[in-house]
């Protein structure tokens, strides 16, 4: 007997599905990818911890796209839904790490995706 993965729905937490949107298509399939991945309880090759969170529940992904970086950051925290918290492309030209504008954006988002879940019973 067969049985079908149960498929987690996604949650777009702030302006995250506008901004994926608006990225390259390239990217948003990279993007696309990885959520699926994290719909099914799988992890994409690309997808890393995004540091500060504790742990494994918040994941970074980067893609590389006509010399611009671009990144989502999503949360598998919850056994039942993947929030997308924030999609951005990366400006600043010093360094790999996540800027602490967009990490305050992503604690932020955070506690949205949290409240959200607690509101609907999850």
């Amino acid at each position: 007997m067969h049985v079908k993965p149960k498929i987690k729905p996604v949650e777009w937490i702030g302006n995250s599905l506008k901004d994926i949107k608006a990225m390259p298509e390239d990217v948003q399939d990279v993007f696309g990818k990885a959520l699926f991945i994290a719909q099914l309880g799988g992890k994409h090759v690309a997808a890393k911890p995004l540091k500060g969170f504790g742990g494994a529940g918040v994941l970074e992904v980067v893609e590389d796209n006509d010399g611009d970086t671009y990144r989502a950051v999503y949360t598998v925290r919850f056994a039942d839904v993947v929030y997308v918290l924030h999609v951005f492309q990366k400006k600043s030209k010093k360094g790999i790490a996540t800027p602490q504008e967009e990490i305050r954006k992503v604690k932020a988002r955070l506690s949205m995706a949290e409240e959200l879940h607690r509101s609907k019973g999850r």
